[in-house]
């Protein structure tokens, strides 16, 4: 081509999925040794029967068609600020919520919301690849919290306190964590909120995958402070719990000064999200709970299948946690990056998975396993392959 391509775009690398897909290039798999494709999350089962029904039913409506208000239809944001409201025990209205194409672009929108060239967000490593990029994409310096492999991979406040400078606008946590699984205790989540408010920054708190924790206590109780909405800022997606990943709806909840700034971006990047996502979504909150919890405990089946496979005698891939969709191993090979670990999975074992370079600096130890996208009866036979390339 004989045009520019700006030079900030041009160095940011390229996303991991791409690239790892690009292993499996005209390879073919025998019957009795299938791929175990556990490198993109992905909901491993479709979405309920009545949701497509009624979605089936929504097409016929010339109304499915158009736009939506910048920051979602009215009837989501009330279903959502209701649920939000009851399982966190906590205040959250309509006027606090604003729906986005995905959780990405929810993430994409607050950081530039809240950050320009030069300011810096906090990112716990490993961090999520695409919260990564899209700061660097904006000139923004994305700031790595190092982590205690030996933590359960949970991040420390403390060392977040050292890494505030003037430039800071936010810290990011993702609980239940990607990619590392690790659930946030409730005391975790506060003193990371606690840290925020005493320096008057955003605590960006992703909870993609809050749907699938275990039992009905609140995941954390700061939308019960009646301050909450000064630090915090919450963003969820629909996509997992309702497999909804290719009809792009998250949310935003947060103060609602914050979110009428951050409706300008939302209006110049997609308007607003695609209405029959939002229409998903507000059955499923309405129609789906049941079905969500039957999912949720299949996924702890999952889990507990693969931590009991891990255990397998002789294997020397340890397991630093677990949770949700995803575990996150210790590879046995000190001497070997981890991209030519997970190359050498896929080519000698048909393991797909993701290496732990993807997801920052000081990573090449680890791998990635989205083990959600596999069923229970599959976890022995991961933790055979993972022994037979030791």
């Amino acid at each position: 081509m004989r045009y520019a391509v700006n030079p900030g775009v041009r160095e940011v690398a390229a996303p991991p999925i791409g690239e790892t897909r690009q292993w499996l290039a005209g390879r073919r798999f025998p019957a009795d040794k299938p791929l175990l494709d556990v490198a993109q999350a992905v909901p491993g089962y479709p979405p309920a029967a009545q949701l497509s029904a009624h979605l089936a039913r929504c097409l016929e409506d010339p109304e499915m068609a158009l736009y939506t208000p910048v920051p979602g239809i009215d009837a989501l944001r009330e279903a959502l600020a209701t649920a939000m409201a009851e399982q966190y025990r906590g205040a959250v209205t309509a006027h606090q919520v604003a729906i986005t194409a995905g959780c990405n672009q929810a993430f994409c929108l607050v950081a530039s919301t809240l950050a320009g060239p030069g300011d810096e967000v906090i990112l716990p490593l490993p961090w999520y690849f695409n919260h990564q990029m899209w700061l660097e994409l904006q000139g923004i310096t994305p700031v790595g919290l190092s982590f205690d492999p030996d933590s359960g991979t949970l991040p420390d406040p403390d060392k977040a306190r050292a890494l505030i400078t003037p430039r800071t606008r936010a810290i990011t946590l993702v609980t239940p964590n990607n990619p590392t699984g690790a659930v946030y205790p409730p005391e975790l989540v506060a003193a990371f909120f606690e840290l925020a408010r005493e320096h008057g920054i955003a605590l960006i708190l992703d909870e993609t995958y809050k749907d699938f924790l275990p039992g009905d206590d609140p995941p954390h109780t700061l939308f019960q402070r009646p301050d909450w909405a000064d630090t915090l800022i919450q963003l969820y997606s629909f996509s997992k719990v309702y497999c909804l990943t290719g009809y792009r709806v998250g949310s935003v909840i947060g103060a609602p000064a914050m979110l009428a700034e951050l409706d300008k971006l939302a209006d110049c990047v997609a308007i607003c999200a695609p209405r029959i996502g939002q229409e998903a979504a507000l059955y499923g909150l309405h129609h789906l709970d049941s079905w969500r919890r039957d999912k949720a405990r299949l996924m702890a089946e999952r889990a507990s299948a693969l931590q009991a496979a891990l255990g397998l005698a002789g294997l020397r891939y340890r397991l630093l946690s677990v949770g949700a969709y995803f575990a996150y191993l210790e590879h046995p090979f000190a001497d070997q990056p981890a991209a030519r670990v997970a190359r050498r999975l896929v080519d000698e074992q048909n393991l797909l998975c993701l290496p732990g370079s993807a997801f920052g600096p000081g990573q090449e130890r680890y791998l990635r396993l989205a083990f959600a996208n596999l069923d229970a009866q599959w976890m022995p036979e991961l933790a055979a392959r993972l022994l037979a390339s030791q």
